[in-house]
C-alpha cells in the first residue's frame, strides 16, 4: 500500500480543539470523496480518540494532541492520534465497554465507539509516556 497524500497536525489539548480536529480530518479524508456516513464514522471515531487524549492523557494539565493522516492507493485513510500523557495501565481493560478511570458522567465507550465505526483500530500505551490510537477506514468513494 503506497501512501498518496498526508497532513500532520498538533494542538494544544483544550477541549474546544476537539471539534477542530474533526473537521480537519474529514476535510482531509473528503478527497476520496467519501459518503455522508463514512465522513461521520471519521468524525466520531477521531472526536473520541482526540477526547480521550484530552481527558485521559492529560487529565488536569495541558499538553500537545499530535495527529497525523495518510491516505493509500487503496482508499484507506489511516489517522494516528497520540499525546504523551499519562498512558494507559492495561488497554485490554481499557478497551472494554463501560470502562473508565474517572467515574462521574463518562460512560467508557470511547473505544467501543471508535471500533464500531472504523474498520480497524490499535491502541498502544506506555504508562507515563502517553498513548497512540491508530484508525483505519476504506473509503467506498472514488473506486466504489
Amino acid at each position: 500500500m503506497k501512501t498518496t497524500n498526508e497532513m500532520r497536525l498538533t494542538f494544544e489539548s483544550k477541549s474546544v480543539n476537539e471539534g477542530f480536529s474533526r473537521v480537519a480530518v474529514s476535510s482531509f479524508a473528503s478527497s476520496l470523496d467519501p459518503t455522508v456516513e463514512e465522513l461521520s464514522d471519521i468524525k466520531t471515531a477521531v472526536s473520541e480518540a482526540v477526547t480521550n487524549a484530552i481527558v485521559h492523557g492529560y487529565r488536569e494539565k495541558m499538553g500537545k494532541i499530535y495527529i497525523t493522516a495518510a491516505i493509500t492507493d487503496k482508499n484507506i485513510i489511516r489517522i494516528k492520534i497520540r499525546d504523551k500523557g499519562v498512558g494507559i495501565e492495561d488497554i485490554e481493560k481499557a478497551r472494554q465497554p463501560l470502562f473508565t478511570t474517572l467515574g462521574g458522567e463518562r460512560a467508557g465507550l470511547g473505544f467501543a465507539v471508535m471500533e464500531s465505526f472504523m474498520d480497524k483500530v490499535k491502541v498502544r500505551s506506555t504508562p507515563g509516556r502517553g498513548t497512540t490510537v491508530t484508525l483505519e477506514k476504506k473509503i467506498s468513494g472514488k473506486d466504489g
